[in-house]
């Protein structure tokens, strides 16, 4: 990939992001992923590569844009895979809480998991703890080779995890092991991104979320060298065949970072909606907005975080120069 890719897709998630901002504690949480799709969609028209979606909003039947297989970009420059999700975290941006980003992650062609929309079991650490975690060892073993690999006491160590029924068990023995819980109301994309940053209190994420979700997480902690392990968890007899028709018979495989993303380069990048532990959502004001945005590459392992300022009456279709 070209490194001018950096920072074009930082234009692609600004206008995510500036479009769903508009719909923050709305409660209209279709309107605000509409209106960040249409926009990103415009954006990723506009950049120099050759562009395949394989992480979407769907099916092409089920989605007018940025479905699974559309075609993006000017058609010159490299082959890419991408994988969005203009707003990840909706539910989020309706009630106006933490941690909804705009997101994309792109790689080589053919080097991104073509994760099925359904369940994953996921387990992800930061740099530190990166070859010390197994996803079907025992979460106490997990908080124990976490502590130790960062020098914290079991009570010291902060577990994320979504904030759901299906997680009681989990959240027991995170709490009969003595470590801390921060329990998420969605976003566990931002919340994987967490536990490389010691800023944000978050050492190791479990639990189950949306696969497609677990692959952008896997690039976003593949450029910052920390690790993800998934399983698929399908529910039904259909999403068991899904997972045959992509080579899955084992169903109960665990993913490791080459599975999500393979080869030694990938690009990521994530702008907030509303405000989080690493950045702060879009703030409007006299016709302008301020974004901040984190891109990352894994080739070169450079972290940046962009503050951007917006004339909107310059961009009426959110088109980022």
């Amino acid at each position: 990939m070209e490194r001018s890719l950096t920072m074009e897709i930082v234009r692609v998630t600004e206008a995510a992001a500036l479009s769903a901002a508009r719909w923050m504690g709305k409660g209209q949480k279709n309107e605000a992923d509409g209106a960040a799709t249409e926009a990103m969609r415009k954006v990723l028209g506009t950049i120099p590569m050759n562009g395949k979606v394989v992480i979407g909003e769907g099916e092409m039947d089920e989605a007018p844009m940025l479905y699974i297989g559309e075609e993006l970009g000017t058609g010159s420059g490299p082959d890419v895979d991408i994988a969005v999700d203009p707003v990840e975290g909706t539910s989020i941006v309706a009630n106006g809480s933490w941690n909804a980003l705009a997101v994309i992650a792109i790689a080589d062609r053919g080097h991104l998991l073509h994760a099925p929309d359904m369940y994953m079991k996921k387990i992800a650490v930061g740099p530190e703890a990166v070859g010390k975690i197994d996803i079907n060892a025992s979460v106490t073993d997990n908080l124990k080779a976490v502590a130790k690999a960062k020098n914290k006491d079991i009570e010291e160590v902060v577990a994320t995890i979504l904030d759901r029924p299906r997680h009681k068990e989990i959240i027991d023995e995170i709490r009969q092991a003595g470590a801390r819980i921060k329990l998420i109301e969605a976003g566990d994309v931002a919340a994987a991104i967490n536990t490389a940053f010691d800023s944000t209190g978050v050492d190791i994420l479990f639990g189950t979320g949306g696969a497609p979700e677990g692959v952008i997480s896997a690039v976003a902690l593949k450029c910052l060298g920390g690790e993800m392990q998934g399983i698929l968890m399908p529910e039904d007899d259909e999403q068991r065949e899904r997972c045959k028709k992509m080579g899955i018979e084992d169903i109960n495989k665990v993913f490791y970072m080459d599975d999500f993303c393979g080869g030694d380069d990938a690009i990521f990048a994530g702008t907030g909606v509303t405000d989080g532990e690493l950045l702060k959502g879009v703030q409007f004001k006299g016709g302008k907005a301020k974004t901040q945005t984190m891109v990352m590459r894994a080739k070169s392992g450079t972290v940046r975080f962009i503050e951007g300022e917006h004339r909107l009456d310059l961009k009426p279709n959110l088109v980022i120069e």
